[in-house]
């Protein structure tokens, strides 16, 4: 995978994972609320959520509302899982919560399934 390539997948899940949580949080969402809360400008969103809408991630209300397909809200979850079991990883072995969460966003992205599966195994293994 070139660059470019693993930078635009990253973007896609990073937008994903922020309609995903302002839908928890909200109920609803429009490309306002993702500019906003990623502190992105207003024309950067529109282009992203053209693209989502392209690859069949989400669908756009007439009244400018998003919802999640259900592949997207699947790639949402699973990035938002990896984002959280990272966090809280980091965070149990002493990293700042800032920077956990921070380094987790960073992680989450490259982290083989592999692993992700290995190191999730391993809190369910903890926790038991």
């Amino acid at each position: 995978m070139s660059f470019i390539q693993h930078r635009s997948s990253e973007s896609i899940e990073d937008y994903l994972e922020t309609i995903l949580l302002l839908q928890r949080r909200t109920g609803q969402v429009r490309s306002i609320d993702i500019a906003t809360e990623m502190n992105f400008s207003k024309p950067s969103v529109s282009v992203a959520m053209k693209n989502l809408r392209e690859k069949g991630y989400i669908t756009m209300a007439d009244n400018g509302y998003i919802t999640l397909t259900e592949s997207g809200r699947q790639r949402a979850e699973s990035v938002l899982e990896r984002h959280t079991l990272l966090s809280d990883w980091l965070i149990r072995i002493g990293v700042s919560r800032d920077t956990a969460l921070e380094d987790a966003c960073k992680i989450e992205h490259d982290l083989s399934e592999e692993s992700f599966e290995a190191i999730k195994n391993y809190f369910i293994q903890k926790s038991s």
